[in-house]
């Protein structure tokens, strides 16, 4: 059953995809929508950007709906920010998952107050995979997009691409919709942020043809509605092309 802070993604009988949007309710006032990931194959799950520690009891009671706190194997957080990686220090004391980030954020970790660097599984530069059941979890390099250290995931079971803030739509509160039915109205939402948050077209241009080596179905950003079918194809093609960051170098120094 799905309800307002959940939807099932896919779900074959054996692997199961699930986004919540869970949001620290004290931050109404300056909204942007959080989505949380998790996927499970039989008896283990992977959860992805589990956000700030003011989500954690919540995000936690959800994913016991569908699978026990103890059986999850790896949390991932795409990069180090803390509507990503804020809740780290409550799921390390809370479970036995390994805790997967870039190699450049392990050492800020501790700042969130996580002590025990032993369960971090620091990710190289060019990426890797887990082998996930009888299919693969890819990470995929998304560095400067908007972190110098970030990574996209792929399920290749699902052919869903967990892509991180890469995606993100600012959209109101009042017309927040989960996934997009319309490229060109969801467009307006998707430009403000990555013009800016992005750090170059020729960064945009080496995750575009990184990821267009994969079958997707959906892409499923961290904030705002999920991309599918079509839409995927269009959002590569408009992202491909953009300029951003530095590209607008004289518009924002002047």
């Amino acid at each position: 059953m799905e309800n307002n802070h959940e939807k099932i993604l896919f779900d074959d009988g054996t692997h199961k995809c699930v986004m919540f949007s869970f949001d620290d309710e004290s931050q109404e006032e300056r909204f942007l929508s959080v989505n949380q990931y998790l996927i499970i194959q039989n008896d283990s799950a992977i959860l992805l950007d589990p956000g700030s520690s003011a989500i954690f009891y919540d995000l936690s009671e959800a994913i016991e709906r569908h699978i026990a706190i103890d059986k999850l194997r790896y949390i991932f957080f795409s990069h180090q920010d803390p509507d990503v990686a804020g809740s780290i220090t409550e799921w390390g004391v809370a479970t036995k998952a390994k805790l997967v980030l870039s190699k450049l954020w392990v050492r800020f970790m501790s700042h969130y107050g996580l002590l025990d660097m032993g369960r971090m599984l620091p990710l190289e530069d060019h990426g890797g995979k887990i082998v996930f059941g009888n299919d693969a979890l890819h990470f995929i390099p998304a560095h400067f997009l908007h972190s110098p250290g970030n990574f996209s995931l792929y399920d290749s079971r699902s052919q869903i691409l967990f892509s991180g803030d890469i995606g993100a739509a600012v959209v109101p509160p009042s017309q927040l919709y989960k996934e997009v039915h319309d490229f060109e109205s969801h467009l307006p939402y998707l430009e403000g942020f990555h013009r800016r948050y992005m750090a170059s077209n020729a960064a945009v241009r080496f995750w575009v043809q990184k990821v267009r080596r994969f079958d997707i179905a959906q892409i499923a950003p961290q904030h705002g509605a999920l991309l599918k079918d079509q839409d995927v194809t269009h959002f590569l093609a408009w992202f491909e092309q953009l300029r951003c960051g530095i590209d607008l170098g004289t518009e924002l120094y002047g």
